[in-house]
């Protein structure tokens, strides 16, 4: 696209028109000139001229404005004419019929994936309902892009990848060559600028994308009053200078007295640091005399470990030898008291398993009373509930007769355990009894000793040789003497302890005591329960029969009926209170229709009879039916 002007000599002029041919004094250059350029790079530098006059004009006009730009600001306008037409240059059009290459939508959407910032945008121009056509995405993509401050690294990414934009681009196009890359650094000083265009109510796919010149070129009369627009500028930006000063100085003494206080808060937290790291330098000694001594502790510790290790073990192999036996019998004893909790723990199971039985009955009896309204087929679904109920009960009787089994078979346990703490006692008993034979031996030793001094003393020196090895001897009995009275003190331990699980099993035995009486309460209640059932049934009974009658009196209450035209019979399910009284219909209270009126009322507020026109026979009657009806009958007697 070329433009031809001619005849302007002015510096705006000149500017605007950069493709025309240079004109000195009102002369032209020869036509050889034009026929020697390429028609391609003129329409490149026109292109660059006006975007880069658009570009400075916006920045300059925005700068001025001091606010933030709608959609309807001439030279923002403007500015996307002039990058449309800059970006439609040299743009390939293909025969595909479908094809997006035919607009610039084509090459805008690879910026998505060569910059994944640009999703957003890509997916909120999809996204927008009025566009329907290619170059209106365009458009809107080059106004969400402004309004990012975006638009100038997109369009970078997109003159690297030349490979990608000649599919797009002839090889002689704007984006194909340096122009788009000059253009490219002038869209960074857009950033200054900050818009708010709305895009979802404009229409962008009729738009006409046409360059307005008169922006440009510009008068004595126009520069005039931008001079004029530039100093009320100035003035205003200076006022605005002022008052940012004068607020400036009120926060500046609100700073100095908060300066102030930290000046003291930090003085104040020096000191405390100080004192802080005074105290901290005297732990720190202490910790030292105190790691030393804790050292000293246990190189002490550790001697005399050692000393009573090789004692313990002395004694462990000694003890190991008698605990045998008692660890055997004390491991059958735990067993045993582990299988009895365990089938205490399964008793408890069972036990809560009935209590929540009970509770289902409860809830079932609650909703037989409810379901009683509901004639016959209520009470078939009732019967199934209680012949349930019965398989629960036999349930529950079985597991009660196999919890009295588990009872005889601890019973049986805790007399076998009562046998084994027996067989203990005796084997104490034999122990105390050797105790006291050794005890006899040395009396007589020292008896023996007695005798032999006396004949030692009567003798000479050949006797103290015997003397010597009696000594002997007492020492070896007083040794053996030690040892079995440590041997009696750790039998009476165990002794304690055994006593101690028999205490233990005694309480449990109490426990499953309690338990029984439990079970024998259970019994009663499911008896008393089983009570209730047959009562209950005997209850339905009755009712049955009540309604057996109700519906012979329904068929003749339908036969009434059929006379009656005009009245309308109210169903049962849509009366939950009395007309007259007002209270809630229940098993005591019973719903009942008037035959008169159609209305449903309790016995108390229907107990009248009285013969009708459509039935001779006396028919049941509300109190306000019944009322009426003897007031007729008053005033039609003489």
């Amino acid at each position: 696209m070329t433009f031809q002007i001619w005849g302007w000599r002015r510096e705006d002029a000149s500017q605007v028109l950069a493709w025309a041919p240079h004109a000195e004094r009102g002369g032209a250059m020869p036509c050889k000139t034009l026929a020697t350029k390429d028609p391609t790079a003129v329409e490149r530098a026109n292109l660059l001229n006006m975007a880069k006059l658009s570009i400075k004009g916006l920045i300059e006009s925005a700068l001025s404005f001091g606010r933030t730009l709608d959609s309807d600001y001439p030279p923002l306008q403007q500015f996307f004419v002039v990058m449309e037409h800059c970006l439609k240059h040299g743009l390939k059009v293909r025969k595909s019929f479908l094809s997006y290459n035919k607009t610039i939508w084509g090459p805008l959407e690879l910026v998505e994936k060569l910059y994944p910032e640009a999703e957003e945008i890509g997916a909120s121009v999809r996204d927008l309902p009025g566009l329907k056509t290619p170059l209106g995405r365009a458009r809107a993509w080059l106004r969400l892009a402004l309004m990012q401050k975006k638009m100038a690294d997109y369009l970078r990414c997109l003159i690297i990848q030349r490979d990608l934009l000649s599919e797009f681009y002839e090889y002689h196009a704007l984006m194909m060559e340096e122009e788009g890359a000059v253009i490219v650094g002038l869209l960074v000083g857009l950033n200054v600028i900050d818009a708010n265009l709305c895009v979802k109510g404009e229409d962008l796919d009729s738009q006409v994308g046409v360059i307005d010149f008169s922006m440009y070129l510009k008068n004595e009369e126009d520069i005039g009053n931008k001079e004029r627009n530039v100093q009320i500028a100035a003035i205003l930006d200076q006022k605005n200078y002022v008052e940012e000063l004068n607020r400036q100085l009120n926060t500046v003494s609100s700073l100095h007295s908060r300066v102030d206080s930290l000046e003291k808060s930090n003085t104040k937290l020096i000191e405390e640091l100080a004192i802080a790291k005074n105290n901290i330098i005297k732990l720190q000694e202490e910790n030292h005399q105190l790691r030393s001594e804790n050292k000293m502790i246990l190189m002490k510790t550790q001697q005399h470990l050692e000393v009573t290790k090789v004692d313990v073990e002395t004694e462990l192999q000694t003890y190991k030898h008698s605990r045998q036996g008692l660890d055997e019998m004390y491991n059958d004893a735990r067993r045993q008291l582990r299988e009895e909790s365990q089938l205490r723990q399964d008793v408890e199971n069972e036990l809560s398993v009935q209590v929540s039985m009970k509770h289902e009955i409860e809830l079932a009896m609650k909703l037989l009373e409810k379901d009683i309204h509901e004639k016959q087929d209520t009470l078939i679904g009732l019967r199934q509930q209680l012949e349930e109920v019965k398989a629960i009960n036999i349930e529950m009787y079985q597991k009660l007769q196999g919890y009295e089994d588990g009872l005889k078979e601890k019973n049986e346990i805790i007399a076998r355990l009562e046998e084994k703490t027996n067989k203990i006692t005796v084997a104490m008993r034999q122990l105390e009894q050797r105790l006291q034979q050794a005890e006899k031996a040395q009396m007589e030793a020292e008896d023996e000793d007695e005798k032999y001094l006396q004949e030692c003393l009567s003798q000479s020196d050949s006797l103290q040789k015997q003397i010597s090895q009696k000594e002997k001897q007492l020492i070896q009995l007083e040794t053996d003497l030690k040892i079995e009275k440590e041997w009696r003190q750790t039998l009476q331990e165990d002794l304690q302890k055994e006593k101690d699980a028999l205490s233990h099993l005694k309480n449990e035995t109490q426990q499953i005591t309690n338990l029984k009486k439990e079970f024998l309460n259970l019994q009663d209640e499911n008896q008393q329960l089983k009570k209730i059932y047959r009562e209950q049934e005997q209850a339905l009974q009755e009712l049955g029969n009540k309604l057996s009658e109700s519906k012979l009196k329904i068929e003749d209450i339908k036969e009434a009926n059929k006379a009656l035209q005009g009245l309308v019979w109210l169903k049962d399910k849509e009366a939950t209170h009395c007309k007259l009284c007002e209270k809630e219909f229940s098993l005591s209270k019973r719903k009942h229709h008037c035959r008169n009126c159609g209305e449903i009322f309790c016995n108390a507020c229907s107990d009248n009879e009285l013969p009708l026109p459509s039935s001779p026979k006396p028919v049941r009657v509300c109190d306000s039916c019944h009322a009426l009806l003897i007031q007729r009958c008053s005033s039609n007697l003489p």
